[in-house]
């Protein structure tokens, strides 16, 4: 889920605004040459841009996943009690047996509130909580903070996520951000290791995908949506940095269980990201919103699910609607080809990746059972 923006973030000059200062400039140098009127290509902006397919192709619709689910990755969504009873109907007709609710600050409510809103539907429901940053740097501070996460355990935390650090610290924690402290801190290594004793994995978004990295210009391949994501890294780490500090926290602390987020936002190295799996047990990786990142390397992306296929874990991070989940099972589990999401605002054409069904069931289920199987 993309959080609002912070000091790393900067809202960049929409594509909007970009390609029509190209544009511009392509007219007033035709005009100034007198060559002819510029065509449709010339004057068709990129934030405009509705490919309708018109090939002859499979194009499937997938009501309900294949085998049950257990989403890994999702958020406390529902303000209402009439929404959270909405959610577990969708949730029945889509074949979703438990989501996570992980608790963050961008959030909104202290994480005992959420327990208590989502309480009727305990049993659909896993838990997830946050780090306590307060007072950190003194030993009372830590000792809270050990105190806080043994009490959340307590109340029904499963783990800790989703932490976020997209260059500054991890932003989601409660009640004060984590602002300097990544998760190879040596101060949340305490915290860590009481998660290895409780057994509670850690769920944390490293980064944003590379695009939101790259120049915005006419090279960037991921440009309508990097624009709108752009990371400012001239005050905060940027990629490689963050990755450093992921994979710091993952070696040093072999008995703590970490899911990097969203492929690790790696899905432009997916031989980088295999090796990390390689070289670490501890290590899984989760899917959540990042369909159109991976579907448009469908082959790739479908060698890389089945090699790694019992370290994958199911998740969504998108909302509530039933149309959401429909889309990502599109993708696991047909071979449709050339179709397009408009919500994922990339300009580029989406295919499935025909995933086998016992790649299926351990990315949906297995592999998420076998990590909470104490929980159940």
């Amino acid at each position: 889920m993309q959080p609002k923006m912070k000091k790393c973030m900067k809202n960049s000059v929409t594509f909007t605004v970009l390609f029509a200062a190209v544009l511009f400039a392509a007219c007033t140098t035709k005009q100034a040459t007198g060559e002819a009127a510029v065509s449709p290509v010339d004057t068709i902006l990129l934030n405009n841009f509705r490919p309708q397919v018109v090939n002859n192709i499979p194009q499937t619709r997938v009501e309900r996943a294949k085998f049950p689910i257990i989403d890994m990755h999702s958020h406390d969504y529902a303000e209402t009690a009439e929404q959270i009873e909405e959610w577990v109907r969708v949730m029945d007709a889509v074949g979703v047996q438990h989501t996570a609710v992980m608790h963050c600050a961008w959030i909104g409510r202290p994480f005992e509130e959420v327990i208590e809103a989502y309480a009727p539907y305990k049993k659909r429901f896993r838990f997830w909580c946050c780090f306590d940053y307060s007072d950190i740097d003194t030993p009372e501070g830590v000792a809270r903070s050990l105190e806080t996460l043994e009490r959340y355990h307590a109340l029904g935390a499963v783990g800790i996520g989703e932490l976020g650090d997209k260059g500054e610290g991890d932003l989601y924690a409660r009640p004060v951000e984590g602002v300097g402290i990544h998760i190879d801190d040596p101060r949340v290594k305490p915290l860590l290791e009481k998660c290895a004793e409780l057994r509670m994995p850690v769920s944390i978004h490293i980064g944003e995908p590379i695009w939101m990295y790259l120049p915005m210009d006419e090279t960037n391949d991921g440009l309508p949506n990097g624009v709108a994501w752009h990371v400012d890294t001239t005050n905060c780490m940027g990629y490689e940095g963050l990755v450093n500090t992921f994979e710091n926290a993952v070696r040093d602390n072999p008995k703590t269980l970490f899911i990097a987020c969203h492929y690790l936002n790696m899905n432009h190295d997916l031989p980088r990201l295999g090796a990390m799996l390689d070289k670490y047990p501890n290590m899984y990786v989760d899917i959540a919103a990042r369909v159109a990142e991976s579907a448009h390397t469908p082959r790739a992306t479908r060698e890389f699910l089945i090699k790694y296929q019992d370290r994958v874990l199911f998740g969504t991070d998108n909302g509530m609607d039933a149309e959401m989940y429909h889309n990502i099972f599109r993708v696991l589990e047909t071979n449709d080809e050339h179709f397009y999401i408009p919500e994922y605002n990339y300009h580029w054409a989406l295919s499935g990746f025909d995933l086998p069904d016992e790649v299926l069931k351990k990315i949906y289920h297995d592999n998420a059972e076998r990590i909470l199987n104490e929980y159940k």
